[in-house]
């Protein structure tokens, strides 16, 4: 007589779903310091590389285990268990644990969803703002300038993209340092950094600990355009003060949305020490390994428990047995 298969049930001991939904929670809190030592050890193109991918691996992580939390307190209630078709009850630890954890994600998810909205309101708002204003000005090329008496430079992505820059911006350098100042914004568009820039923004509502590693990325962005333009005008030192005068003249807040790269973004003297440094960055790979590591680690969790309780909920349904 041929024995029955063994059937091994998809979790059996549903706290550790629980356990294991901290983990996608927990992991951001380590890419602040990883964050840090990757744009001091790393070439900035790499560094912007590995931080917005990491960046969006552990936001998704987060937003996947906070909505299994919701979903698994949800159908805790009679009348989502109704409409979710659940014949049988959930597989679910106590009532008394998944309910609050499943109130207190539900919360998390909404405050990070009204606030990135409103980001996403302010910052189309703001490039459509500058778009206008841009279109509305005669063009030398891909340069467009606006009579205005503060100093101002950044990059306006779109078709055509443009660099604008203020005549305050102009009187404040001599000629060569224009040249640095054109080269550098040239390099953000030819980058496409609004799209690592668009990224950040997202992924800094999705968890607090990855706030700093927003200012991160907006940094390996300008040191990115920083090297590019010392290697079009062939001139490190004539890049750096073009930066560090840029800085200083535009001492006011700049009205454009951050998600359009400006020269004077990120804390300048970092960027300035580093265009003078005769030695670039030696590549440290290990630590970039780490917080890819982390990241995908905490999606990869993310990802198994949701798949765990979408079996758990398949049963719940009748639509499998154990």
């Amino acid at each position: 007589m041929t024995p029955a298969p063994l059937v091994i049930p998809p979790l059996q001991v549903p706290l550790l779903q629980v356990l294991l939904l901290l983990v996608p929670l927990l992991l951001p809190f380590a890419a602040p310091p990883l964050a840090r030592r990757i744009l001091d050890r790393c070439p900035p193109v790499a560094a912007l590389w590995t931080l917005t991918a990491s960046a969006l691996l552990l936001a998704g992580g987060t937003v996947a285990a906070l909505g299994t939390l919701a979903l698994t307190g949800l159908l805790k209630i009679p009348a989502f268990a109704a409409l979710g078709e659940l014949t049988h009850p959930l597989r679910t630890p106590s009532a008394h644990l998944t309910l609050p954890l499943a109130a207190l994600a539900a919360g998390l998810l909404t405050v990070g969803a009204l606030t990135l909205g409103r980001s996403v309101l302010r910052q189309v708002t703001g490039f459509r703002a500058a778009r206008s204003e841009a279109d509305r000005r005669p063009a030398a090329g891909d340069l467009c300038v606006v009579d205005s008496p503060h100093p101002d430079a950044y990059a306006l992505p779109g078709r055509p993209g443009r660099i604008v820059v203020t005549t305050g911006m102009l009187r404040s350098l001599d000629a060569a340092e224009r040249e640095a100042l054109f080269a550098h914004e040239r390099a953000h568009n030819a980058g496409r950094h609004h799209y690592f820039l668009a990224a950040a923004e997202l992924t800094a509502h999705c968890h607090p600990a990855l706030r700093p590693v927003r200012a991160a990325i907006r940094l390996a962005a300008e040191r990115a355009a920083d090297e590019a333009a010392a290697g079009a005008v062939g001139d490190r030192r004539l890049t750096a003060r073009a930066i560090a005068r840029a800085a200083l003249a535009s001492s006011a807040p700049s009205p454009h949305p951050s998600v359009l790269p400006g020269v004077a973004t990120g804390p300048v003297p970092h960027r300035v020490t580093a265009l003078l440094s005769p030695v670039p960055p030696r590549a440290r790979t290990w630590i970039a390994a780490l917080l890819t590591t982390c990241a995908l680690l905490s999606c990869a969790t993310a990802v198994t428990v949701a798949l765990q309780v979408h079996e758990n909920i398949e049963i719940a349904q009748g639509e499998t047995t154990d």
